[in-house]
């Protein structure tokens, strides 16, 4: 019953994962979100919590561990010298009291000891930007990109006002604040799109997002963008000694300010703060969803650190949400990557805050019954910053006998095929493997990032692509010709040959990648890895034989695998060994490896242990770490334990020979008692290490 529960919970953390990045590339990438804030921020939330509970399943690829969205488009790519971090939310008073909490014990303060100071800010809801200046010149902006690297939006920024060309001193530094819509603006060319019959901007912080980085900076001149500053750095640094300096310094060298922060505030204070905003925000010329909470000191900031995404010494507190009533003229079912059916409701336009709303998913069928959602109801819709809320609650006072209750459709909306449930799951699915909406959404995700990463093959190239004929599947993409490309709309000789090229060197990728990019429900980047270390393992390369015969090899004897041999994989159970199977026991994809490999697609096996690993007083020992620590997170936590020497598993079992439980330790901290294996608290884990311990940035 227990792995039953558990499969449950990796399968419904994947399913999270998936929501959440869809959602990261429709708000940061394509400026075009369908989730609303307050929904996003309880998916996340409930992610964070299945993988404190369960740290075996948290994933380099998952939202809780990456900041933003991966760049990507023509755009240049701008590597930042200084991480670009997101924040931890806090959504009432409680949890900005438990932040302090945090604060005063990662300093080692006593209750009786002065509290930290704190510096609140108006969170102003843009587009996050760094900017560079040398000898007093502006000389690069990049948007924040994943955190690590942004896109190159130099000309661009040009354009806005607010960014001084010149500084006042011949300095070398970086800045980094929110380039945002002002209302006004937002109202104006909205004003212009409803005269021209133009499909309406959602909301200012994607419309300001979509105006910067355009291709050509003279739409976005036309744009009358805005900037605020906040963040300021000398020397790859914080520049001196506490933020509220750092404010008053950038406002001396001709940044704007936003001039509504205050600092010398104890947590009560910054409680006091936000109610303070709680509605007059509402008569600000820009958008703000909240105050972002810094200790002051930079010294302090030092030694808090930061974890995985975000540092220990801020929070970003958000408003309560806000509602409106509308009503659900229609309830439309949307085919996505897995043939999964996902009603959204088409509401009667409404603004919000600025952002007029037309449409929120109901995620599915039981969601819409749970809610008794139907169409022609009046409904609330919840909204926490401006991106497209979601429905609430239905008003059953106001029906008057005309509304209709929504079916899930018999047959696929898009090809007619018939629509199934599987046993014991919430979702419908059309059962056509070849339904134009999932070949489109699943060959999307294949040349995406993450997977085989074609830069250029977006869903405007796809759809000609497939309408041409020239692509039915991921081995058709190693078929195109020059020839082929340039007869495309909008292709001339240049895009044809960057496609090719980036075609070619998709050619040659880890097998884990290419996995990934199969879209296997279940399997995202992680479970990709661990698969791939197996088959690699199971099916190791022969002495002479090369890589395309390998990955032919492999490939076929995949196509012949039961799926109750997948479980065999470290950190996979039955539910996703099972979805595994039947993909590559269903005719209509068992074939698409192989084909990929006739194609001409080559998986690299995974690198074998580095030469000396193995070594160290863990030599031998299986250990799985579990909960929350203090000094490691679980990627380091992990490390730590290969560089003594020993394997980090994801699961317990009789093999185990240690487990490392922090707290919330869960279900695998009764398993590994359930069975005898050592259980370590931290301390006794930094004991074991000794000398290879190392600690979590």
């Amino acid at each position: 019953m227990l792995a039953s529960m558990d499969e449950h919970t990796r399968a419904r953390a994947e399913e999270l994962r998936q929501i959440l990045l869809r959602a990261n590339r429709l708000y940061y990438e394509e400026d075009a979100p369908e989730l609303a804030d307050a929904e996003y921020d309880r998916l996340l939330r409930e992610l964070v919590e299945l993988e404190a509970a369960h740290p075996e399943l948290v994933t380099p690829d998952s939202p809780t561990q990456r900041v933003g969205a991966p760049v990507g488009g023509p755009l240049g790519d701008v590597e930042h010298r200084v991480p670009m971090l997101s924040l931890a939310n806090a959504f009432d008073a409680d949890e900005l009291r438990a932040f302090d909490a945090r604060v005063r014990r990662g300093l080692g303060l006593a209750e009786d000891e002065p509290p930290p100071s704190y510096v609140a800010e108006l969170k102003i809801d843009g587009l996050a930007i760094s900017l560079r200046y040398e000898g007093g010149r502006f000389a690069l902006g990049a948007t924040r990109g994943d955190g690590r690297t942004g896109e190159d939006v130099t000309a661009n920024l040009r354009t806005v006002e607010a960014i001084p060309e010149r500084l006042a001193e011949a300095l070398t530094l970086e800045v980094r604040g929110e380039v945002y819509m002002p209302k006004a603006e937002f109202a104006r060319i909205n004003a212009e799109r409803e005269e021209a019959g133009l499909p309406l901007y959602a909301n200012p912080r994607n419309s300001g997002a979509g105006s910067l980085r355009q291709l050509d900076p003279q739409v976005t001149a036309g744009r009358k963008l805005s900037a605020w500053f906040y963040t300021l750095l000398e020397e790859g640094g914080p520049a001196g000694g506490s933020q509220s300096a750092a404010l008053a310094r950038l406002e001396a060298l001709g940044f704007p300010v936003q001039p509504d922060h205050t600092a010398g505030l104890d947590i009560e204070g910054v409680i006091a703060f936000t109610e303070r905003w709680r509605e007059p925000r509402h008569e600000l010329p820009y958008e703000t969803d909240g105050v972002v909470v810094k200790v002051d000191r930079v010294d302090l900031q030092e030694r808090l650190g930061m974890v995985s995404r975000a540092p220990r010494w801020a929070v970003a507190y958000k408003f309560p949400p806000e509602q409106v009533e509308t009503v659900v003229e229609d309830i439309v079912p949307y085919v996505g990557r897995t043939g999964t059916l996902t009603p959204v409701a088409h509401l009667r336009p409404v603004l919000v805050a600025g952002s007029t709303v037309a449409r929120a998913t109901l995620h599915n069928l039981d969601e819409v019954r749970r809610k008794d959602v139907r169409i022609g109801d009046h409904v609330v819709l919840h909204k926490a910053g401006d991106v497209i809320p979601e429905v609430v609650r239905s008003l059953p006072e106001r029906r008057d006998g005309k509304e209709r209750a929504f079916q899930m459709p018999e047959t696929c909306p898009q090809c007619g095929a018939p629509v199934v449930r599987d046993e014991g799951e919430v979702r419908y699915r059309c059962s056509n493997p070849f339904c134009p909406a999932q070949v489109l959404a699943g060959l999307s995700h294949f040349v995406g990032r993450g997977g085989m990463d074609i830069e250029g093959a977006g869903t405007a190239v796809l759809v000609q692509l497939l309408d041409r004929g020239l692509l039915s599947g991921p081995a058709d993409f190693y078929r195109l010709r020059f020839e082929d490309l340039v007869e495309l709309d909008r292709f001339g000789d240049k895009s044809a040959a960057n496609l090719v090229a980036s075609i070619d060197r998709s050619r040659r990728r880890p097998l884990s990648r290419i996995l990934a990019a199969l879209g296997i429900r279940h399997v995202g980047e992680q479970t990709a890895i661990d698969l791939a270390d197996w088959v690699a393992a199971t099916w190791p390369p022969e002495e002479g034989e090369d890589e395309a015969d390998w990955t032919a090899r492999v490939a076929w004897a995949l196509a012949e695998t039961e799926a109750e041999r997948f479980e065999a994989v470290p950190g996979i159970g039955g539910v996703v060994a099972a979805s595994i199977g039947r993909f590559f026991d269903d005719p209509n994809t068992a074939g698409i490896l192989p084909a990929l490999a006739a194609a001409g697609v080559v998986a690299v096996p995974p690198a074998p242990p580095a030469a000396g690993a193995g070594s160290g007083p863990l030599t031998g020992k299986t250990v799985v770490v579990t909960g929350t620590l203090e000094g490691f997170d679980r990627k380091s936590a992990e490390a730590a334990v290969r560089a003594a020497g020993g394997k980090a598993s994801g699961s317990v079992s009789r093999g185990t020979d240690y487990l490392v439980a922090g707290e919330k330790a869960g279900s695998k901290l009764a398993k590994a008692q359930e069975l005898g294996v050592t259980v370590l608290d931290e301390a006794d884990f930094r004991a074991l290490l000794g000398a290879f311990a190392t600690e979590a940035d």
